[in-house]
C-alpha cells in the first residue's frame, strides 16, 4: 500500500527527495522518491557515503519535495549534461552472444 502512496505523491511532485550537489565534480543527485522527510533523512547518510568513497568534495544535501526530470546532473565546462537514470536499460545495446 505504502509504494502505492508513493507513486502518487511522486506523480504529484510531492515526494519526497534526497538532493546532493558536489563541487569536485560538478554535479547534482537526486534519491528517492520517499514517503516523507524522516525517511529521506534516515537514508541520506548511505548515500553521502557513497559519494564520498566515490571521491567528491564539498559535499552539500537537501531534503525537499520536487519532482526531478534526471537523477544526476553532470555540470561541465560547456554546460550542463543531463543524464537519465530513470530507465535503467536505456543506452545499452543489444550484442548478439
Amino acid at each position: 500500500m505504502k509504494e502505492v502512496l508513493i507513486k502518487i505523491l511522486q506523480f504529484l511532485g510531492l515526494a519526497f527527495w534526497v538532493e546532493i550537489v558536489t563541487d569536485n565534480p560538478r554535479c547534482t543527485y537526486y534519491f528517492g522518491p520517499f514517503f516523507d522527510e524522516k525517511e529521506a533523512v534516515a537514508a541520506q547518510g548511505g548515500y553521502i557515503e557513497d559519494i564520498e568513497n566515490e571521491g567528491a568534495q564539498g559535499i552539500s544535501v537537501k531534503i525537499q519535495r520536487c519532482k526531478p526530470n534526471n537523477l544526476t546532473i553532470f555540470e561541465e565546462d560547456l554546460g550542463e549534461q543531463a543524464l537519465d537514470f530513470s530507465n535503467p536499460v536505456r543506452g545499452f545495446s543489444r550484442q548478439a552472444s
